[in-house]
């Protein structure tokens, strides 16, 4: 049957990521291409107990529908961390739903604001995620020059000067995916003025922001934020766990409720058992201690790919990041594509830099490497034939 999919689907790419997992099936594979938390870093032990109280002592809780913006008590908690962590202001001007990850907490800010042909601008390169959900409204993607402390403001505002119909601005300041950039905090208040302004809703999405293990944390754009023009999208993946799905977004009350609605005709709720067990991890354990514990780790990970990066890849260029879970690589040809697929064939998975383009068409001379899931001896052999493929890469 020849199938009528809609306009939003046939504008759809698949994600290169899962794409390249799907088929590469080889025992000897070596997965340099994921972006899933190290399996070490889930706390397993208290997960198991937790399990066991809740199901006998929050059984209606788990088991009962929820309200659409959150279990109540995980709510609170998130919201005092917030205020704690991270300086994000409590009371009547901001509310929180908690979401199935950050990524769907983008994805009901752009329900809310987005019609066909309205203008997202957005880093370019940028989380391929959140490219498919701009692109699955019907909007059109324009591209923000960077550089190594975040995107150009002056590019910036010449786009929102020259564009027509923009609505949403769409950032990761700490750690970009996949570039690895932060934002410098001159940076995010000149992005912040810009949207103001301009009367833009600016998007912070910020799933990566408690793995900084180098250098001083920023405030986030949040923080400063008197207007209510910030939907500000966290999540637990990377910290507690990626399988449970619970994010969340903070924002003006006014958006909330559409956030909520939006909700309400997507899922209903997010998972009950998931909310109940993350609070009570909350309550019983020290998160922010768990946290360090994944920060030493993510360190350690990171040194021992940029060692292999300067070792093996002497050609290439690189970001060194102070946080989250990739490093980003400038090969010497204007299209990396030919590199991935070499290194494909040799059982190495990398992705390509034009998957996180805003035009996955142009060549890209980049590709992304994650270091939180391979092993430490995978890395070190991964990075080797990576450098073996580079020099018949660059004779070809």
């Amino acid at each position: 049957m020849d199938y009528a999919f809609s306009a939003r689907m046939r504008a759809l790419r698949p994600s290169a990521i899962r794409e390249i997992m799907k088929n590469f099936n080889s025992p000897d594979r070596i997965m340099l291409a994921g972006g899933n938390p190290a399996a070490e870093s889930f706390p397993l032990k208290e997960i198991r107990e937790l399990s066991a109280e809740i199901l006998t002592d929050k059984a209606n809780e788990i088991f009962q529908y929820g309200v659409s913006e959150g279990y109540v008590p995980l709510r609170e908690a998130v919201l005092a961390r917030l205020s704690g962590q991270f300086s994000l202001p409590q009371g009547a001007g901001n509310e929180l739903v908690i979401t199935s990850g950050s990524q769907q907490a983008v994805d009901l800010t752009c329900r809310a604001f987005l019609d066909e042909n309205d203008v997202v601008l957005c880093e370019d390169p940028s989380y391929m995620g959140a490219l498919n959900i701009f692109r699955s409204y019907n909007a059109r993607l324009v591209g923000v020059r960077g550089s190594s402390d975040g995107l150009d403001p002056e590019h910036l505002e010449e786009l929102l000067k020259t564009e027509k119909r923009v609505k949403l601005l769409y950032v990761i300041p700490n750690f970009q995916n996949p570039s690895g950039v932060t934002t410098s905090l001159e940076k995010r208040k000149a992005i912040y003025a810009l949207c103001k302004k301009y009367g833009i809703v600016l998007i912070e999405d910020n799933p990566y922001g408690e793995l900084r293990f180098k250098g001083e944390a920023i405030p986030p754009i949040k923080s400063f934020d008197d207007e209510g023009l910030v939907v500000y999208c966290g999540s637990f993946s990377k910290i507690f766990s990626a399988g449970i799905r619970i994010g969340f977004s903070f924002a003006s009350p006014e958006i909330s409720r559409r956030i909520a609605l939006g909700k309400q005709v997507a899922d209903v709720h997010t998972n009950s058992y998931a909310q109940v067990l993350l609070h009570a991890f909350m309550q019983k354990h020290d998160l922010d201690a768990h946290v360090r514990g994944i920060q030493g780790l993510y360190r350690q990970k990171a040194a021992l790919m940029l060692e292999g990066v300067r070792a093996n890849l002497p050609e290439c260029s690189f970001v060194e990041p102070e946080g989250g879970l990739f490093v980003w690589v400038r090969s010497p040809r204007e299209d990396a594509f030919p590199f991935c697929v070499l290194a494909a064939k040799r059982n190495v998975a990398i992705v390509p830099g034009s998957a996180f383009a805003v035009n996955p068409d142009a060549p890209s001379p980049s590709f992304r490497l994650n270091f939180s899931t391979p092993s430490d001896e995978q890395m070190e052999r991964g990075l080797k034939i990576l450098g073996e493929c580079m020099k018949e890469f660059l004779k070809s």
